[in-house]
């Protein structure tokens, strides 16, 4: 197979390039690293490119490229054979791109709770990759979603959280409605062909369960999948809450995880330098790296009950408390049981003692994330601040343990050491589930 090479500097003579056979596409090998400043032009072509140096990540990915890493995980071999995903899946800018198409901006996604707009007017905003959103509640108490960018020059609206009784754009005063009309472009004298209700906010699926808002950006979703725990409450049926949970929805519910009861107490962020699945990989591997990095919290613990329970979409973990065995008194946090579940892709849910607690892992680059922490606690307990400053901080010390380890193994996957992995069967079903998942999601076509 001859491959010519076209670019607008020359590349050194002394570069060797291996062609990938069985490609349709150019696929090209470039053993020196030194090269890589010159592929850019030859990537817009739509050829793809390995740069053999301290990593095998590849420096740009066609679709054929994406797709040939995506292969390197097959979902129908059995976890007792299977390999886990390559490294790629965790360092590729072009898979992560990928993964915001094909998986953030195509499922329910939990980004704030109903506190946050309570009440007529109140808002909040978010990022969700590129994806840059306001969430409010209009004069008529209607939830709402948009697109926070105005249609003029695309500046966002709003920020943080508030009350507003509309959207002013601060770059040149253009205004829309709560419901997202346009109802003021200023200085357009003489404009032409230009009608006001073509350029309203674009709007977003908003829906409640329980405490959470959950946000839809599948523009090829039914609009009038719109869920309030308002409506709810007059016996509507949460089809959005079937939607996004499946057949885990009435377990969850049957253990008060759906309640409306439960007050925010604390948001925490925590930047981390991992992938985005590091951090979901770490808390589905169950009891399995829990003795080694989590000591203080085994010792609550009596890990022999811990059980998984796998359902289509969410992963449900179990464990009662240690002092539910050995006769002392309860755990001042955890109570008698603690519950963990994972709701594909990237929300869990942790019942314990009086506690709902909620992580939204937010993906970032290839090798970052945000994880958002929100506590609710039971009404009954909220005045007890000593009860809840000890229960936050001993939640912090867990965490802080997971950053370390989540980076730690974020380095180990690029290095040129690490390529593919094998599961535990009995420990790490979960995440094999996971995984599976996620290739799934990926293989689905573009809209």
């Amino acid at each position: 197979m001859s491959i010519t090479l076209k670019v607008r500097s020359p590349l050194p003579t002394t570069t060797n390039y291996e062609p990938i056979p069985n490609c349709n596409r150019a696929q090209i090998i470039v053993k020196s690293p030194s090269i890589c400043k010159y592929l850019k032009p030859i990537a817009r072509s739509g050829a793809t490119f390995f740069c053999r140096s301290s990593t095998t990540t590849p420096v740009f990915l066609s679709d054929a490229g994406r797709n040939m890493v995506l292969e390197e995980f097959d979902p129908e071999i059995p976890l007792q054979e299977a390999m886990t995903p390559p490294s790629s899946w965790y360092t590729q800018p072009s898979f992560f791109h990928l993964e915001l198409e094909r998986v953030f901006y195509r499922e329910w996604q939990a980004v704030g709770y109903t506190e946050q707009i309570e009440n007529s007017m109140d808002f909040f905003t978010g990022r969700l990759g590129n994806v840059e959103f306001v969430v409010c509640r209009d004069a008529d108490g209607n939830l709402q979603a948009h697109h926070n960018v105005c249609r003029h020059r695309a500046s966002p609206l709003a920020s943080g959280t508030g009350k507003k009784s509309c959207f002013v754009c601060p770059y040149h005063g253009w205004t829309y409605g709560l419901d997202g009309s346009l109802q003021k472009a200023t200085r357009t004298t003489g404009i032409r062909n230009f009608q006001e209700n073509d350029f309203g906010l674009v709007p977003i699926k908003v829906a409640t369960w329980g405490p959470l808002v959950l946000i839809n950006l599948d523009k090829h979703k039914s609009s009038d999948r719109r869920n309030d725990h308002r409506k709810a409450a007059h016996g509507e049926v949460d089809d959005v809450g079937m939607e996004w949970l499946g057949n885990s929805l009435l377990v969850l519910g049957n253990i008060g995880i759906d309640s409306t009861s439960f007050r925010h107490v604390r948001r925490r962020e925590y930047p981390m330098e991992c992938n985005w699945k590091v951090y979901c990989d770490n808390y589905l591997d169950g009891d399995y790296h829990v003795p080694f990095v989590h000591k203080g919290l085994t010792a609550s613990l009596n890990l022999a009950s811990y059980s998984v329970t796998n359902f289509d979409k969410v992963s449900v973990q179990a464990c009662e408390t240690a002092t539910t065995t050995t006769g002392g008194n309860d755990n001042y946090r955890m109570g008698s049981k603690a519950l963990y579940a994972f709701v594909y892709p990237n929300f869990t849910i942790a019942r314990y003692g009086p506690w709902l607690e909620t992580n939204l892992v937010l993906p970032v680059s290839p090798g970052k994330c945000v994880v958002v922490f929100d506590y609710f606690l039971e009404a009954s307990r909220l005045k007890e601040k000593g009860f809840v400053d000890r229960s936050l901080e001993e939640s912090h010390k867990i965490q802080v343990e997971d950053i370390e380890v989540c980076e730690a193994v974020q380095k180990g996957l690029e290095s040129p050491a690490y390529r593919r992995g094998r599961y535990a069967p009995a420990a790490e079903e979960a995440l094999y589930r996971f995984h599976s998942s996620l290739h799934n999601s990926l293989s689905q076509p573009s809209i």
